[in-house]
């Protein structure tokens, strides 16, 4: 869609987890129509605190409805907030350790309704927590940065990706594309993604490293650019990837992005995988960031 200047700066800012800055007008990160999304999405210290301060609200407010009717708790003395937040809580947990119990109608009518949340309120956060839990992870690491070195005779963007799983993924799906600022020949600037086709993008297995090539022709959105011009083009480069884990029974997902200013021209990867003596192939996770000068000549 077209950029307009200006409402460049409005809206609430955004940052996603691909490294992303945006700002929308008209959404909310956190939706309370939808709180199963939002307790699927938030970080586990988020979701944690999230957990108790519902628990103590909870709690709290049928404190406060036990002290609203004194005498309706036996064995509480009135007036006493202790006695009425420990009585909440062991009946929201279905406990009832027996010194305390309802004494009226009121009182049995109040802890029944807080019993019925208890329960509820044990099977949501049980659900949540399950599905959090399961979610299955690619568990896939990146170089810091892509270089562009030649391969073949012609310059070719690579990025280097790892498997950290003690397992093989299978039935690799790996895509590639650029988003970039273009502008029309009527001035409008636009945000547009193109496909960066790959040299390979299936593989039947990843067991350890793979490195992603995408040749760079004259048809690559990439091409012409040096190390200024990505810089100047404020281009992003994203990674997607699926696979099968056969230990998980389950596919697995993951996506990562590259700013313009994480491409390095001229340069290539050190190689990750050696030859063990014992016989076997070795790959050393620890170096596929790193990078040394690309031994061809510097790419154009």
């Amino acid at each position: 869609m077209p950029f307009n200047p200006r409402r460049e700066n409005a809206g609430r800012m955004i940052r996603s987890n691909l490294g992303f800055q945006f700002a929308k007008i008209g959404a909310s990160r956190f939706d309370l129509s939808d709180p199963y999304h939002a307790a699927l999405t938030v970080r586990w210290p988020t979701f944690v605190l999230g957990v108790f301060a519902l628990y103590g609200l909870i709690t709290s407010a049928f404190a406060a409805l036990y002290l609203a009717r004194s005498g309706c708790v036996a064995n509480a003395r009135p007036g006493s907030i202790g006695d009425a937040f420990f009585f909440s809580i062991e009946t929201l947990a279905t406990v009832g350790y027996g010194e305390m119990a309802p004494a009226n109608v009121y009182g049995h009518l109040v802890s029944s309704a807080e019993i019925v949340t208890g329960m509820a309120f044990t099977a949501i956060m049980t659900g949540l927590v399950f599905v959090r839990f399961s979610k299955a992870k690619a568990k896939i690491v990146y170089a810091d940065t892509a270089v562009i070195a030649r391969h073949n005779g012609r310059p070719t963007l690579m990025l280097r990706i790892g498997n950290a799983r003690a397992g093989v993924l299978t039935r690799v799906s790996v895509h590639l594309n650029a988003l970039v600022r273009e502008v029309t020949t009527e001035g409008h600037r636009f945000r547009r993604i193109h496909e960066l086709p790959l040299v390979r993008s299936t593989m039947p297995i990843f067991p350890m490293l793979l490195t992603l090539m995408h040749e760079i022709d004259e048809h690559s959105p990439l091409a012409g650019l040096d190390g200024h011009g990505f810089i100047e083009s404020d281009m992003n480069i994203i990674v997607s990837l699926e696979a099968r884990d056969p230990e998980l029974a389950a596919m697995v997902y993951d996506v990562k992005t590259y700013s313009a200013a994480d491409l390095r021209p001229g340069m290539r990867f050190v190689d990750a995988v050696s030859q063990h003596r014992d016989g076997y192939t070795l790959a050393d996770l620890t170096r596929i960031s790193l990078i040394e000068p690309d031994g061809a000549t510097s790419v154009e």
